[in-house]
């Protein structure tokens, strides 16, 4: 299977609809999402996540986010293992979205 994705247009979009939202599921470490999120985000740092899978909702969207989009992929393809139908990754991570959508968020 093909993981699906998301670029950082479509999730702003998407989060201007008025929707259902996904939830956001940012698996950086806590210091990375200090400096710069998305609003609305949830922080579950990547090595967190096999310890949380129960406690996150198999039938919710989920749009796993790290820095680039390298840590949410694997992410992505565990949840998927996991049983998990609606992952998404966003395609470029927080990076894209302070390029593209929002130049005022920090980078790093």
């Amino acid at each position: 299977d093909a993981m699906q994705s998301i670029t950082v247009s479509q999730l702003k979009e998407r989060l201007e609809q008025r929707e259902e939202k996904p939830l956001l599921l940012d698996v950086r470490e806590p210091w990375e999402f200090a400096i710069c999120h998305i609003d609305g985000s949830r922080l579950l740092p990547m090595r967190e996540i096999p310890n949380a899978v129960d406690d996150l909702d198999n039938e919710q969207e989920i749009i796993v986010i790290c820095h680039t989009g390298v840590r949410s992929l694997q992410v992505c393809y565990y949840l998927q293992h996991e049983g998990f139908a609606k992952v998404s990754n966003l395609t470029g991570g927080v990076h894209a979205w302070a390029t593209t959508i929002d130049s005022q968020m920090p980078t790093y």
